[in-house]
């Protein structure tokens, strides 16, 4: 019981009589190897198959690290369809596993269903609905299967927007959801998941249920950031302001960690400064393609480089602030006051005026270039991690100037930027450090279909480093190769993360992918 030292006694004894039930309820869970001979018996016709060509594109993700098989792929055109098809498991004598898939962004099989049936949340995309604005409410109404994308677009219409983001638009609703959705907006105003109103839900036993902060409440903080083992999310109500005009957005190098940290700290901190803060590293490694040299003019590169190379590791801090047309005259003041107020080298500061959309959207002209050059399908594994800000030093002395430097593999973007817990919601699934405030690290490589394992290792040996030093660190699109390593992700929360499932799932049908339950 050593693993579970850590859990109140209280939790100790509701999971010790869960397993007890468990063991003797009569029930088959995932046991059955091919679904399809009792989907055949209904009526699926036209929207369940079994085509080598569905199941193939179904069994691989964007992190092209695994490929797991389901046994059929069904393309729903209602809720309806996707209710009959829970229930259809939830009552069978032998349940099959389900996985809703959106666009295919995890990176490590989380939504696989193994001999299950893959539910394709995209076939439910119609564009004469699905995406509902309303302006007295600043509110949306979207269908969980529609990409931020599409939904930026809908809102800027109207003059509003979202205020939280990703820094990847093409990302489904209900994906970003169920982990969390950050980028460099979280500290200011919190992830995705804190920027819902509303929400419908399917839960593991094929009920529909309507839930909120006021209705439904334990269903709608099980979902947000629970990694879809409560229910498939179908549709989302997320809060909308004023859409600003144009984004001032500055770049600046440094190459002390402490100073560069310090700034970062200093800046979320303010109430009514940036609207946007995040950071990245650049090493040496040869050639710069681990940093975005289209973000700083061709004259400067070699310079750059010279830096990196003098240096080894340096770092980048990017900020940005939004404006319209009654701000636009103090941006350029409050921005330069910011400037002088950095730690940065003097010198290598950049900057860019851009439209609101094209900053958001910004990592789509790379995607595209990547596409171009048929190096956007290939492995990415990828590690995110929540690093508490008193470790932050630490890290970087053993990862970023330590392993990194060291396997001298890395290739792809490196970030490293801090948010404030209190934007973040204890109710609500997502596991995230004590500290008051803690640094996001994502490690956004791109790999070979050959060499893919070093990254891994690297990744494993990055991991193993932070459980050695007692860092208190967390994955942010978790994967763990066993349940131990589950409990130690969600500590203290892992007994409600198990009371949550038995209530809404209790047969494990979602979300197989995840390899929480077995």
């Amino acid at each position: 019981m050593a693993s579970y030292n850590f859990l109140s006694k209280v939790h100790l004894i509701v999971i010790t009589i869960l397993i007890i039930i468990t063991l003797l309820t009569p029930f088959t869970t995932n046991t059955s190897p091919q679904p399809w001979n009792i989907l055949s018996r209904n009526d699926f016709t036209g929207k369940l198959t079994t085509a080598s060509s569905s199941v193939e594109s179904a069994a691989i993700d964007f992190g092209h690290v695994t490929k797991i098989f389901p046994s059929a792929v069904l393309n729903p055109s209602s809720v309806e369809d996707i209710t009959d098809l829970i229930k259809l498991s939830y009552d069978s004598q032998s349940s099959f596993p389900l996985a809703a898939r959106g666009h295919g962004h995890s990176h490590r099989g989380q939504a696989s269903a193994k001999d299950g049936v893959v539910v394709n949340m995209r076939s439910m995309v119609n564009r004469d609905r699905g995406i509902k604005v309303s302006r007295t409410g600043l509110y949306v109404d979207v269908d969980a299967a529609w990409l931020w994308i599409e939904v930026l677009n809908k809102t800027l219409e109207l003059g509003l927007t979202p205020v939280s983001w990703t820094d990847y638009l093409y990302l489904t609703v209900g994906g970003t959801l169920s982990n969390g959705g950050i980028s460099g907006q979280t500290f200011r105003y919190g992830p995705q998941i804190t920027n819902v109103l509303e929400m419908d839900v399917i839960t593991g036993k094929g009920e529909i249920a309507t839930c909120s902060k006021d209705m439904n409440s334990d269903l709608f903080f099980a979902v947000l950031g629970g990694l879809g083992q409560f229910g498939i999310l179908t549709r989302a109500r997320i809060k909308l302001e004023v859409a600003p005009k144009r984004a001032k957005w500055l770049r600046f190098l440094y190459i002390d960690f402490s100073e560069f940290t310090r700034d970062q700290e200093r800046l979320i901190s303010k109430t009514d400064g940036v609207d946007f803060l995040e950071g990245s590293v650049m090493v040496d490694h040869g050639p710069p393609d681990n940093w975005r040299s289209t973000y700083y003019p061709p004259s400067d590169h070699l310079r750059i480089a010279s830096m990196v190379k003098r240096h080894r590791v340096i770092y980048c801090l990017e900020v940005v602030k939004y404006y319209d047309e009654t701000s636009q005259h103090t941006v350029n003041e409050e921005m330069e006051e910011l400037s002088e107020s950095l730690n940065y080298v003097r010198g290598f500061m950049y900057e860019k005026d851009v439209t609101y959309m094209e900053f958001l959207n910004r990592v789509r002209t790379g995607e595209l270039n990547l596409k171009s050059k048929g190096q956007w399908d290939v492995p990415h594994p990828w590690l995110n991690l929540f690093v508490p800000k008193s470790q932050i030093s630490k890290f970087d002395d053993g990862v970023f100037k330590g392993i990194i430097l060291r396997n001298n593999i890395t290739t792809g973007p490196v970030l490293v930027y801090p948010m404030n817990r209190n934007k973040w919601n204890d109710q609500m699934s997502a596991a995230i450090p004590e500290e008051d405030v803690f640094y996001a690290v994502g490690l956004l490589r791109s790999a070979g279909f050959d060499n893919w394992e070093a990254y891994d290792q690297e990744n494993m040996e990055i991991l193993k480093f932070c459980d050695d030093g007692n860092m208190g660190v967390i994955q942010y699109l978790p994967y763990h190769s066993s349940q131990e390593g589950w409990v130690r992700h969600f500590g203290p929360g892992w007994g409600i993360f198990v009371e949550r499932k038995y209530k809404y799932d209790p047969k494990m049908i979602l979300s197989p992918g995840q390899n929480i339950f077995q």
